[in-house]
């Protein structure tokens, strides 16, 4: 809609001196009165416009920055600031108008609200004292016009009609409530008890809040207008400036809470809430539903007839304040008002902050300047976001004026603490509501003027958690109260006429019908969403199942072509293409030959599955080479030696790891060539070194086990070498071990590599008798020194215990020996010698040594 421009022409002269004009467009809503305010600004060289909310300023913000660039154009919240250095345009939100700024145009938004008792003294001290050199205009309902003209001398007031008209349908009931209707209720509890009717019934609606952020309540918005859903259920907050496409708005309540005390709603909230229904020429209803009763004959004639009892009197507070000290300060808060239109403000939260700190000495003892005191009471303005509780917010305004009087700012250190914990996106809808108020409090500070160290890095991070924060409530609230599909597939069978729905498949597999998935496919399995497998979703499922079936040939055909898209998962043997499960291996030919089976779709034809099949051979065929890769060629290399072929061909039909009792006898070249080829001989056991690391080993597991038709003992964790055994094995259990490339020694289990060296350490440590045993031993097998001998013995070594010293005996206790695995021929003669009985020794009776000794005797 375009309004059109009256010329901007100079007012009159009064006594020789230029005067501003001041003017009014009030009305009922959808009258274009805000249009015609930024059209006006424009028109100027700068101007300043304030808005009731924060998002109507950004919104707005957004709307001029459009039109006159980013740099011309300023935005002041009380959470957000962005001015450029040459701005000449500024949307800002009431509280945060630029007072002292001058500037060509002023406008204030919803003037009315100068009869709110929460906020009213603010609007009725722009509407005395906000003034643009040039023009200076109000926007607001008719209600106030008699009080502008007394409060405002010569102001001109111009009403406009609303340009459609605005009827009351009576009662409905939730569930008829007409497509495009805005449902409002006056309390959480009752919104989200609505939210999940409207659901179940229609399959889902927008939340509107104002407790949500701008970001969040944009988006639903958005959701709204998009069409994505047909209803929205809203608080009062939609009864500010909110333009949506509402062709009905519904009150299930009639009763609010005002911050004081519930009451009912009068003739005037009641139309300028109902008076979103209708935009542009395009004529609204209202009326009640739920459990609201039907709206009284009087109200429903004032409402469609736009006749409202005018306002008699506004809510006013000094703004020229005495920042002596915090006394004078609330003595000059106190000043009454001076006219009798005017009441004065009801205690906010600011006051009752002020008082607080007046009553503690602590607090106010720092107020010793005026520059204190100003600061004070800027730090008393802070927003009650949390509403928590006045003592809770009181503590915190406490602090942060202490720290900003002592350290002249409020340190990084301690305001990260205090936005510790805000940055999480879990929860429920309630919890992460509460952390975006504690966000917008730190916001407002951050935002502050020399209030925080490094404040463009602060109000950047605020910025940023609040718009995390923002987008995660947004997926809550439409996760919790949105079916989309329900609600677009409702609405497009009862306009299909019987005609065919519109079907598809993206490459990810999601199955859609008319835009909105109702299954995917797992693999080349069409699988349905629980939801559209329903008996009254028929229509749908067969659609689904439609694209699914002609969406194959070409799924088909993007697997044969996939290169690096196939996987094996090790433990079930299942083939995935992506993350789906698409093929199964089964026992084959042979350990390293397993058999492919395809597994069943409801959708592939016989030629479809062999040609899948194959591409599965060739992929598990390449994994195998790839990962068993010593293997395959230490049969390629010893091809042209006899005598090797069959030793290499029993290895590969056991996986890389055979039993052999009986060593071949080999000669030299060929030993060399084994050694060369990573085949070793040890425990009675012929294997691959290679095929013994973790991940070659995994595989094996695999192979084996589907070989076999059993499972496979679990593999300990990458890298280790031993691990102790839950029980004792059995027979069974120790071939499976050993084939594996594990040994079972006792309590352990060793791996073969490991287990063979250490024994030939033992025999050739041995080999000329016996010796202390070495406990370095103990880190190469993995286990700590207690327990070395009784593994050693069990891997087959001879270790002789240490023999106990006597009581009365010192000395160090005798170590552990290792004995000499067989014995020589020499050394049993040796022994034998050793141990054999004294013979008598046998003289001749006349030789000189017979002579000496029967002297001997004698003596």
């Amino acid at each position: 809609m375009t309004v059109p421009l009256r010329p901007i022409s100079p007012p009159p002269a009064r006594d020789g001196a230029w005067v501003a004009p001041v003017r009014a467009i009030v009305g009922p809503t959808n009258t274009g009165k805000t249009h015609l305010a930024l059209e006006r600004m424009l028109a100027h060289a700068s101007g300043v416009i304030g808005f009731p909310l924060r998002l109507l300023a950004r919104e707005n913000y957004e709307r001029m920055v459009r039109l006159k660039g980013v740099r011309a154009v300023a935005l002041i919240t009380g959470e957000e600031k962005i001015i450029p250095p040459h701005a000449r345009w500024f949307s800002c939100t009431v509280e945060a108008m630029p007072m002292d700024r001058p500037v060509d145009f002023v406008a204030v938004d919803e003037i009315q609200l100068c009869a709110d008792p929460e906020r009213g003294h603010i609007f009725t001290d722009r509407l005395l004292n906000a003034r643009g050199l040039s023009e200076t205009l109000f926007l607001g309902s008719d209600t106030i016009a008699p009080l502008l003209r007394t409060l405002v001398r010569g102001i001109e007031i111009e009403t406009r009609p609303r340009l459609s008209n605005l009827t009351c349908s009576g009662h409905n009931r939730l569930s008829r409530l007409p497509p495009r209707s805005a449902i409002v209720a006056f309390s959480m509890a009752e919104v989200y008890a609505i939210a999940e009717l409207i659901r179940r019934k229609r399959g889902g609606c927008a939340v509107v809040m104002g407790q949500l952020s701008p970001r969040t309540r944009n988006a639903q918005v958005a959701l709204y207008q998009n069409r994505e859903v047909d209803y929205l259920v809203a608080t009062d907050a939609i009864g500010m400036g909110l333009n949506m496409d509402i062709h009905h708005v519904a009150f299930a309540g009639m009763a609010k809470f005002d911050g004081q005390r519930h009451r009912l709603l009068n003739a005037a909230e009641v139309a300028q809430i109902a008076g979103r229904a209708g935009r542009g020429t395009r004529d609204g209803t209202f009326g009640t539903t739920g459990e609201c009763p039907p709206f009284p004959e009087p109200l429903v004639e004032a409402v469609e007839e736009h006749r409202f009892e005018p306002l008699s009197f506004l809510w006013w507070r000094n703004s020229v304040l005495d920042f002596a000290t915090p006394a004078a300060l609330h003595a000059s808060l106190c000043v009454k008002p001076p006219t009798a239109c005017l009441r004065p403000a009801e205690p906010a939260t600011d006051m009752l902050v002020l008082r607080a700190f007046m009553q503690d000495k602590a607090i106010s003892g720092l107020a010793r300047t005026p520059e204190h005191t100003r600061l004070m009471w800027e730090v008393c303005q802070i927003p009650d976001f949390r509403k928590l509780g006045e003592d809770s917010h009181i503590r915190q305004c406490a602090q942060i004026f202490a720290l900003l009087v002592r350290q002249g700012r409020l340190p990084s250190d301690w305001l990260r603490a205090r936005l510790h914990g805000l940055e999480h996106t879990e929860g429920d809808i309630e919890a992460l509501m509460q952390r975006l108020m504690g966000i917008r409090v730190w916001s407002y500070v951050a935002a502050r003027t020399g209030w925080v160290e490094d404040a463009e890095h602060w109000q950047r991070h605020t910025r940023q958690l609040e718009d995390t924060l923002s987008d995660a409530l947004h997926d809550r609230l439409t996760a919790r109260f949105v079916d989309r599909r329900a609600a677009s597939l409702a609405r497009r069978l009862e306009e299909a006429d019987g005609k065919p729905l519109l079907s598809a498949m993206n490459r990810l597999g999601e199955v859609s019908v008319e835009g909105h998935a109702v299954g995917h496919m797992r693999g080349f399995t069409f699988i349905p969403d629980p939801e559209a497998a329903r008996a009254d979703q028929a229509l749908v499922l067969r659609a689904a199942r439609r694209a699914a079936r002609s969406e194959i040939p070409r799924m088909v055909a993007r697997f044969l072509q996939a290169e690096g898209e196939l996987a094996l998962d090790l433990q079930s043997g299942a083939l995935l293409w992506g993350d789906e499960p698409i093929g199964q291996l089964r026992p084959g030919p042979s350990v390293l030959r397993p058999a492919i089976a395809v597994r069943d779709a409801e959708f592939l034809d016989a030629i479809q599955k062999e040609k899948i099949r194959h591409k599965l051979a060739e992929f598990v065929t390449a994994r195998i080479r790839h990962d068993l890769a010593p293997l395959f060629h230490a049969e390629d290399a010893t091809a042209p030696h006899p005598a090797l072929r069959g030793l290499i061909h029993r290895l590969m039909e056991h996986g890389g790891v055979t039993p052999c009792p009986e060593r071949p006898s080999l000669t030299r070249a060929d030993a060399l060539l084994l050694a060369r080829l990573h085949i070793a001989f040890g425990l009675d056991t012929l294997f691959c070194t290679r095929l013994l690391k973790p991940h070659p080993m995994a595989l094996r597991r695999l192979l084996l086990g589907i070989s076999l038709g059993h499972t496979m003992p679990d593999l300990p964790p990458p890298g280790a070498v031993s691990f102790a055994l839950e029980h004792p094995p059995l027979p069974a259990e120790k071939a499976a071990f050993l084939s594996l490339g594990w040994v079972c020694a006792g309590a352990f289990a060793v791996r073969l590599d490991r287990a063979v060296a250490v024994r030939r350490e033992m025999d050739a440590l041995s080999a000329l008798g016996q010796k202390p045993l070495p406990y370095a031993l103990a880190s190469r097998l993995g286990v700590v020194k207690k327990k070395l001998p009784v593994l050693l013995t069990a891997l087959g070594g001879r270790v002789q215990p240490p023999v106990a010293l006597p009581a009365n005996q010192p000395g160090p206790p005798a170590p552990f020996m290792i004995l000499p695995a067989r014995v020589q021929k020499n050394q049993k003669k040796l022994r034998a010698f050793a141990h054999a009985p004294a013979r008598p020794r046998t003289m001749k009776s006349d030789s000189p040594f017979a002579v000496l000794a029967r002297l001997k005797e004698r003596q």
